[in-house]
Parts: C-alpha cells; sequence; structure tokens
C-alpha cells in the first residue's frame, strides 16, 4: 500500500487541523492505521491508531481528547482531526498502515507515507 498525507500547516495555539492520509495500491480496509509524529531533534513517537474495521482506537496521552483519528475504507483515507492545538504538537506528522498489529510502536507498522509538517505557533 502506498500512503500519501497532507493537510499540515501553520495554525495558532488553540486551533484545529485536520490530516488526512490517502492509501492506493491493496485494499485499505485490509489495514490497521496510525499517526506517529517527529518533532525537531526528537525521536518518532505514537499518535493515535485506529483497526481495520474502524471500531476501535488508541490514543497517546498527550493528545487524547483532543485528537480524533478516523478512516473512510471507501474513499480508502485515514483522518486525524486535531483541536486546542499547542505548540509541542508541531512536527512533522506520518501515517503508517500495517496488516496484522494495532500497536502503538514504529515497528508495528511496515508502510508509511511521507509525512506533513505541521506547526502550532503561540
Amino acid at each position: 500500500v502506498q500512503l500519501q498525507a497532507s493537510g499540515g500547516g501553520v495554525v495558532q495555539a488553540g486551533g484545529s487541523l485536520r490530516l488526512s492520509c490517502a492509501a492506493s495500491g491493496r485494499s485499505f480496509s485490509d489495514y490497521a492505521m496510525a499517526w506517529f509524529r517527529q518533532a525537531p531533534g526528537k525521536e518518532r513517537t505514537f499518535v493515535a491508531a485506529i483497526t481495520r474495521g474502524g471500531l476501535g482506537t488508541r490514543y497517546a496521552d498527550s493528545v487524547k481528547s483532543r485528537f480524533t483519528i478516523s478512516r473512510d475504507n471507501g474513499e480508502s483515507t485515514l483522518y486525524l482531526q486535531m483541536n486546542s492545538l499547542k505548540p509541542e504538537d508541531t512536527a512533522v506528522y506520518y501515517c503508517a498502515a500495517d496488516r496484522t498489529r494495532y500497536g502503538a510502536y514504529g515497528t508495528d507498522y511496515d508502510f508509511w507515507g511521507q509525512g506533513t509538517q505541521v506547526t502550532v505557533s503561540s
């Protein structure tokens, strides 16, 4: 599966953004999906994940209640709605896919998109 993330940009603290990840290739519904992020000078960290059917989700504590992961299997697209953004949310955001796991570690995912930059100004 090929993944293309989009929707990043510059937003003020307290604002919102919605990221999208368009998938092509194998059937999108065969894959659990996730978002990770990498801030400058830091390691890539888990943000959120969603099961293949979309009924199960999990979040990093730092984004719980502010971010919502969702998917549209008919449109082969993954989303991340980000509300109440904080400067510490500034990072490159990556979408990832895996056929067998629904994990919170980068090593759980075999396929990655190219990343989209999110910058939150204070």
